[in-house]
């Protein structure tokens, strides 16, 4: 007899087994960015490191078989983890921004990993009360914060490039651009609702933006490649390459949900309509 798979759990499993990696590599950039008198900052950094590091080693005693009240505690665990290295980057952003510290870590860097980790620790909160799926109206909030770490990821391709990397400089800024676009256009849409919540313009919403995601996950997948054999010039670290490959990799799996989940609720629809 087949176990059922509670997807509560399966769930947790895996966004703590992607989030917890970016975590971790947050800390190790912002701990590359510091200058040397910066050292508590940066074993502050190694501390999170370490941190999510044995939440990765934790997370392979887990399975999909594991009772939903031990991945409730080990999700409230990972929570905290990720609520404190939130407080930590806001902390540093504070201090670069209040000009206390001069990093290599651009501003809206700091930021932009912040809103992840409170994009992870919010994820972790919902699936502990039971929220698997989100509601039509919660996909385009997801996507806007998607599509904005998208663009956030083209400006930093673009900046951390060497300015004689001409063509590729100019790539990342036209990704930018789109990017920004199509987050102005989901903002819109956002201010439309209700009426936007269901129909052909969610889905038309999510198949633009799964093309144009591709198409910059390819873009970032190249970089990577080059930057690893050494063929282009930057400033970029072949993690960073990778990562954000990742992240993009992440956000066409969401898109891939969200129509699965749109697919699901037009048959419950269309099921009803017919008795």
């Amino acid at each position: 007899m087949d176990t059922i798979v509670n997807p509560i759990v399966e769930r947790s499993l895996d966004e703590i087994k992607f989030w917890s990696r970016i975590m971790k590599e947050h800390a190790l950039f912002l701990s590359l960015g510091f200058t040397f008198e910066q050292q508590q900052l940066i074993d502050e950094a190694q501390q999170f490191i370490t941190i999510f590091e044995r939440i990765e080693e934790r997370l392979s005693r887990f399975s999909i078989n594991t009772d939903l009240r031990q991945i409730q505690a080990f999700n409230y665990e990972v929570y905290q983890a990720a609520a404190a290295i939130w407080a930590y980057k806001r902390k540093v952003l504070g201090l670069i921004l209040r000009c206390e510290i001069r990093t290599n870590n651009f501003p809206l860097l700091v930021d932009h990993i912040s809103r992840e980790a409170a994009y992870f620790a919010n994820r972790l909160r919902e699936l502990n009360e039971g929220v698997l799926a989100p509601r039509p109206e919660a996909i385009i909030e997801e996507n806007v914060f998607f599509l904005r770490i998208m663009a956030d990821h083209a400006k930093f391709i673009g900046h951390l490039l060497d300015p004689s990397e001409r063509k590729l400089v100019e790539q990342a800024r036209e990704f930018s651009h789109d990017f920004d676009q199509l987050l102005f256009q989901a903002v819109d849409l956002d201010s439309m609702r209700p009426q936007s919540e269901t129909g052909p313009l969610l889905s038309q919403f999510l198949n633009q933006n799964k093309v144009s995601v591709a198409s910059l996950r390819d873009f970032k997948k190249t970089a990577r490649e080059l930057i690893e054999a050494c063929r282009i010039k930057s400033n970029i670290h072949p993690l960073l390459a990778d990562h954000t490959f990742r992240e993009a990799e992440r956000f066409l799996e969401i898109i891939d949900l969200f129509e699965a989940s749109l697919m699901n609720n037009n048959l419950n629809t269309s099921i009803q309509i017919n008795h």
